[in-house]
């Protein structure tokens, strides 16, 4: 019996992981939710890891659009699927807060650090030490950066920074203070976002022109760069920026 011909793959209906490739390769927000919703419609099978990463797309394109409530219900659909669920807990956390619930943050960035492997464990802590900081809530937020410099490897001199930024913010005294600048300024991970804990820390050791110099290269950075970030590091700004004002005061 002779074999059917082949179908030319530009004939062959989009699959599921066709259209997720489109998705994150989209120039625009609305044509990243457009294929991952083209995805998701698929008649064709899709494996849970395809299924969950085209609901990560469409939480982004929500996220960046700032409809808040539809990217936490795509994350926390992202979590069902049962793969990288700590990944999408803080996909779940950045939408919550976003939105204003902050008890929702922290109930899944709590789940991420449990459910999360060892190699990502130090990250999720450490994030939820941050939004517990912005809270003011410095107990608790010491008591989450400690456990992610423990288990930190690479990032730990961010994690102890960020940790003696909190105890200053409480009101505590910081005896190693110098020392944990210098560790986190020659680390790699005092680029980026460590700019925003060196900045801070600088100003707490009153060296206000390395305060003015990390500051404003993190609200540079963080302003020119992709909108998600720019929405989810927007407290980090707010303070660098009335830092930097309180600054300029004197």
């Amino acid at each position: 019996m002779a074999e059917a011909p082949k179908v030319p793959a530009r004939q062959r209906p989009a699959q599921p992981d066709d259209w997720l490739r489109k998705a994150m390769n989209a120039k625009t927000t609305a044509a990243r939710a457009r294929f991952a919703q083209k995805g998701l419609a698929c008649r064709a099978a899709i494996d849970k890891t395809t299924h969950a990463m085209l609901l990560r797309q469409v939480y982004l394109a929500n996220f960046e659009e700032r409809r808040f409530a539809r990217a936490l219900q795509a994350a926390e659909s992202a979590v069902e699927m049962g793969v990288l669920v700590d990944v999408f807990h803080q996909d779940a956390a950045r939408a919550a807060a976003a939105a204003g619930d902050l008890e929702k943050a922290l109930l899944h960035l709590r789940s991420a650090t449990r459910r999360g492997p060892a190699d990502r464990r130090a990250l999720h802590h450490w994030t939820l030490g941050s939004l517990l900081f912005f809270a003011k809530r410095y107990e608790e937020s010491i008591a989450a950066l400690e456990r992610a410099a423990r288990w930190g490897t690479t990032d730990k001199p961010l994690y102890r920074a960020q940790l003696a930024l909190v105890r200053v913010a409480a009101g505590q005294r910081v005896s190693d203070l110098q020392d944990i600048i210098d560790d986190l300024s020659r680390a790699p991970c005092g680029q980026g976002y460590g700019r925003f804990v060196l900045g801070h820390l600088a100003y707490a050791a009153r060296e206000w022109p390395a305060a003015r110099r990390y500051l404003q290269a993190f609200v540079k950075r963080t302003e020119s760069g992709r909108t998600a970030m720019v929405i989810a590091l927007e407290p980090e700004v707010g303070m660098s920026r009335a830092t930097l004002a309180k600054m300029a005061e004197n």
